[in-house]
């Protein structure tokens, strides 16, 4: 188990949540802690209650009970505008671009919630300096870019509000493996940055590989967590995520 830091250095601490869709329970009573500057990954099969975790930390999804803190604050009920500017941004599955909008307008529309011009512009700077891509489509309609590049488009319309913590879902998706490794090279610099990272990947070997912990979630429950380190060499992960030969 995770030794309890103060509430003013835990990014997340998720105390036995629960959701449900009508009859069927997505997420049973599920805690978690996520420590400032951390990468955290978490590891499930398809239908595991990974994605409706993150949207119920972003808001997007109703609670059925549970709490969930951020950095000693109450966010369990905060509408999901409010939980952004409070900097907890979530880079959801599947990239959700504006695919008939500009590069540009597609990052401009992640700094919404920031009121200053000045800087909304510093962002845009940064983002393009860390996606040295972007400039260069700065203009090109964002539907039209590789799987790669709207996934950098994804990342740094997220970094636009400049996130304490950043909620990652799927960002390996569908990509070729030599893009995966950029993009977990991208995940690695980001939490160097200083910006904690919630994971959510199929790509197992990888994200335990970065993450400094991990949560395993079946079927709605935490099964399994421990240092990255730790569960890479498990048997059970080993044979589960990362097949038997690993």
């Amino acid at each position: 188990m995770r030794t309890n830091l103060p509430a003013e250095k835990t990014a997340l601490k998720i105390e036995e949540l629960s959701v449900s869709y009508g009859r069927i329970e997505a997420l049973k009573k599920v805690s978690m802690t996520i420590n400032d500057g951390e990468i955290v990954a978490l590891l499930g099969a398809n239908g595991a209650g990974k994605s409706s975790l993150l949207r119920s930390i972003s808001g997007v999804t109703e609670k059925s009970s549970g709490h969930i803190f951020s950095y000693g604050m109450d966010i369990t009920n905060m509408p999901a505008e409010k939980i952004v500017s409070n900097g907890i941004v979530h880079a959801p599955e599947g990239r959700q671009i504006f695919p008939d909008l500009t590069v540009e307008e597609n990052l401009l529309i992640g700094g919404y919630s920031v009121k200053s011009k000045t800087a909304v512009k510093a962002r845009l700077s940064e983002a393009y300096d860390r996606f040295p891509i972007l400039p260069k489509r700065a203009k090109q309609v964002a539907g039209t870019l590789s799987g790669g590049e709207q996934q950098m488009l994804a990342i740094g319309r997220a970094l636009m509000a400049s996130p304490k913590v950043l909620l990652l879902d799927e960002p390996s998706l569908g990509l070729a493996p030599l893009i995966v490794k950029e993009i977990f090279e991208i995940v690695k610099s980001l939490n160097a940055s200083g910006t904690t990272v919630l994971l959510v990947e199929q790509n197992a070997k990888q994200s335990l590989k970065i993450a400094h912990y991990a949560y395993v979630l079946e079927v709605g429950s935490i099964s399994m967590e421990g240092t990255g380190e730790e569960l890479i060499k498990d048997e059970r992960i080993i044979e589960a995520y990362l097949g038997s030969k690993a």
